[in-house]
């Protein structure tokens, strides 16, 4: 069963994409807890990090690519915190790797 983040990257629900390219999508959150929060998802679903295999670290490396790519772009987020959660227990909801990129406020160490 896909998971709401792969129909939104098959666009069968619709989302507020900010950034896109072969490996990754970018979409506001619907439940943002900054100013700037976006998701960071990889076009591969993959359930977690403990789910990597070896050929899916590229994906790994596209998102730390367009957390810096989104820091140059969007206006107020040349600082910014770069948040995946990884298990239910440690608060990850969807089972689809994804990375929050937060900024735009001064945020709690």
């Amino acid at each position: 069963m896909k998971t709401i983040f792969s129909k939104i990257i098959d666009r069968e629900i619709p989302a507020d994409i900010v950034a896109e390219n072969d490996q990754v999508i970018v979409f506001r959150d619907i439940n943002p807890k900054t100013p700037i929060h976006v998701l960071i998802v990889p076009k591969k679903e993959i359930k977690d990090i403990q789910s990597f295999a070896p050929e899916d670290f590229v994906y790994a490396q596209a998102i730390f690519a367009m957390a810096q790519q989104l820091s140059q772009t969007i206006p107020g987020a040349e600082e910014f915190r770069l948040q995946i959660n990884s298990g239910y227990r440690a608060g990850q909801r969807v089972f689809h790797v994804h990375a929050h990129f937060l900024a735009g406020a001064e945020l709690a160490a």
